[in-house]
């Protein structure tokens, strides 16, 4: 039979029970009413007698619950979770931001299958590793690590909520990387980059280059961020949030002469990546489309529709290249060294990926990173 017992200074029962090996244990019940407390260890050795499943046991404890409080311990289900969190997160984060959370938790639910319809509580880090596994294999660690953590950042917000009583996914580690291989273009390989692209696609290419912001920040460039009075672009990145301003380089401000501009500051810069990038929210889609430029240039391999042989297609795990957009950045980066500028300058310049390392740099003044844009290489002269 079961007994209760206080321990000093605690006003709450604790419940003495037996095992179904012989062994007693006690569990405190958190109740300092005599009777609830007592019902709750009755209930308690029965359900240890009667060796119940997880499901069983939380039923339960919701049973247990209802009796003493009047309320049964609902739980959502991981579906109607990710629903809810994403309704939260639309008024919390920028719009690309909130596309990649509603990418990885819906891959993430759909990989659960209809076990998404249950309760929350019952994801387990088994389930969680095997899912990142499996986005590993389709893409690469990298990106199965960066997904994870957006799952940590769900289940954390449910376990906030009082809904999991820890993060399953906290359980489950990030995989090892392997080191990037990626590299700067060099000056050949870029005209020859220039040569095959179209106006748009020339015009993001010296964009990149000659300031060194990423792909989404160079899509997303309207004319309220450009001053050709002052020879200025000015930005606040979308990444870090911290504000640039460039000097424009000779060949970009070139460039921009030729554009059709109108008299609206809100008009895009690159019109076509600037729906990609802020309407329809897929950065996927430009960076296959900087890809399939750089095949055509001959500086990558196509990505095939079927791989030959395998009949896996473009959902096998992918060859990285050793170039992309973003290595844009590096080569800017590069040439302001090998050209003298001070890494100060350089890196206020480029800009730094996290307030850390950008209190390490002061910022410079106009003149010397004017007399640093001076230095680049013209690539549009033969």
């Amino acid at each position: 039979m079961p007994s209760l017992r206080r321990k000093v200074g605690s006003p709450f029962f604790f419940a003495c029970f037996t095992l179904p090996d012989g062994r007693r244990t006690q569990r405190s019940t958190k109740l300092a009413d005599r009777g609830k407390a007592m019902k709750m260890a009755v209930q308690w050795e029965q359900a240890a007698s009667d060796r119940i499943t997880e499901a069983q046991a939380r039923r339960v404890m919701s049973d247990i619950h209802e009796q003493i409080h009047g309320t049964r311990l609902d739980c959502p289900s991981l579906t109607d979770f990710v629903t809810q969190w994403l309704g939260r997160k639309k008024g919390e984060t920028a719009a690309v931001t909130l596309n990649t959370y509603r990418l990885a938790v819906e891959e993430f639910r759909d990989a659960l299958g209809d076990r998404a319809a249950a309760p929350i509580n019952y994801i387990t880090p088994a389930q969680i590793t095997a899912w990142r596994d499996a986005a590993a294999a389709k893409a690469s660690p990298r990106t199965a690590n960066n997904k994870l953590k957006i799952v940590r950042v769900l289940l954390q917000s449910a376990w906030r909520d009082g809904l999991i009583s820890e993060n399953p996914a906290a359980k489950v580690q990030v995989l090892k990387s392997e080191g990037s291989n990626r590299r700067p273009f060099t000056l050949p390989e870029l005209r020859t980059l220039l040569g095959m692209a179209n106006n748009e696609w020339r015009g993001m290419i010296l964009a990149g280059l000659y300031t060194g912001q990423r792909l989404k920040d160079i899509a997303s460039l309207t004319w309220a961020n450009v001053d050709m009075e002052r020879a200025e672009i000015r930005l606040a990145t979308s990444k870090t949030g911290r504000r640039q301003i460039i000097p424009i380089a000779t060949p970009l401000r070139a460039y921009i002469e030729g554009l059709p501009a109108g008299d609206n500051p809100s008009a895009p810069i690159f019109p076509s990546a600037y729906r990609i990038a802020t309407v329809n929210l897929h950065m996927g889609m430009l960076s296959r489309q900087f890809g399939e430029l750089m095949a055509t240039a001959g500086l990558a391999k196509p990505v095939p529709e079927t791989h030959a042989g395998t009949g896996k297609g473009r959902g096998a795990p992918r060859e990285r290249n050793a170039l992309s957009f973003h290595c844009l950045r590096h080569t800017a980066t590069s040439l302001l060294k090998n050209a003298g500028v001070s890494e100060a300058v350089a890196m206020d310049l480029i800009g730094h990926d996290s307030t850390e390392m950008s209190k390490h740099y002061t910022h410079t003044n106009e003149t010397e990173k004017r007399a640093a844009i001076a230095k680049l290489p013209d690539i549009t002269s033969t």
